[in-house]
């Protein structure tokens, strides 16, 4: 089923989106051990991968549902991509941000011609004043990550990735939500020969760590993590893939994200965020465990504001 999805997903969203280059780097393949192919989300259209999700998501909706509108909540990409993917096909977008989500991300939001609406930096708040606003316009709301429809076309990523390298023994992904590494699991599993998958998620932000370790969703003790875009919890359609499917997690330190971040910005000349580079830091946490192996990295996204970089 997911597989033929997968593939009429990536067929249905083609003409919304880029397929995104693939690059390496010879010295972080000396630093890691590995082989890496950094799948470069950051080059997508607005910035992230996220704008795949949302993309398959509107076009799979009536010309009833469209005609009034689609409502989210997002600290920031999944704002972006559903403004952008709406303002594409002619939907009007009403987006839920909480009031300390990054600036740039807010003007980006409305360049796409997105309708923010701010809420307290809470889920709880962020929910209701979605709720509300389904309520009073009757616009569809679509979930950032636990939508199946986005973790659909999230895992064209990977399957772009396996197109170009079917090898792959490993592919790394950032977790927040569990949208893209529910995406990504779900392709490696139909798409990759015995390609397992492995998420990477702060030590300030570990919901889903313990989660994939005690059976059941967790909530987060904290978020204070500098990967503005891994703070939000996993979902009841994320977390069963996620146990099903994904291989392990890996945590990683605020310095570990920062000096990965600087290593791909050095290396491999290119804007990531820092949630993008938690996926790095964890295969260099456990590099040890990962030499001579073939490794695909999801870079998720660019979306940074270059005023507060942490370097």
């Amino acid at each position: 089923m997911f597989r033929n999805q997968l593939l009429d997903c990536h067929k249905r969203i083609k003409p919304y989106i880029h397929r995104t280059p693939v690059l390496t780097s010879r010295l972080l393949n000396d630093i890691s051990g590995a082989k890496i192919f950094f799948k470069c989300e950051n080059f997508q259209r607005m910035g992230a991968y996220k704008m795949r999700g949302a993309t398959n998501a509107i076009l799979l909706l009536s010309k009833e549902e469209r005609a009034k509108g689609v409502v989210t909540h997002s600290s920031g990409n999944f704002a972006q991509a559903l403004s952008l993917a709406a303002q594409s096909l002619k939907v009007q977008a009403h987006i839920v941000m909480p009031s300390n989500a990054p600036k740039v991300k807010k003007i980006a939001v409305r360049q796409y011609g997105g309708n923010i609406v701010e809420c307290d930096p809470t889920i709880e708040s962020r929910t209701a004043t979605a709720n509300k606003i389904a309520h009073e316009t009757g616009a569809t709301f679509i979930h950032p990550s636990n939508d199946m429809n986005v973790i659909i076309g999230q895992g064209t990523a990977a399957m772009e990735l396996l197109e170009d390298y079917p090898k792959l023994d490993f592919i790394f992904t950032p977790i927040g939500g569990g949208g893209l590494i529910a995406g990504t699991a779900l392709s490696a599993n139909y798409f990759g020969d015995n390609c397992k998958v492995i998420g990477g998620e702060p030590f300030e932000a570990d919901d889903a760590y313990r989660s994939f370790h005690s059976g059941k969703i967790e909530s987060n003790y904290t978020t204070n993590t500098i990967a503005d875009g891994l703070k939000t919890v996993l979902g009841d359609n994320t977390f069963p893939i996620i146990q099903k499917y994904v291989h392990d997690i890996i945590r990683v330190t605020e310095d570990e994200i920062v000096s990965a971040m600087r290593l791909i910005w050095e290396r491999l000349k290119i804007i990531v965020e820092p949630s993008s580079a938690v996926a790095f830091a964890a295969l260099i946490r456990e590099k040890e465990n990962y030499q001579g192996k073939s490794i695909g990295v999801i870079i998720s996204g660019g979306n940074v504001d270059l005023n507060s970089l942490p370097f």
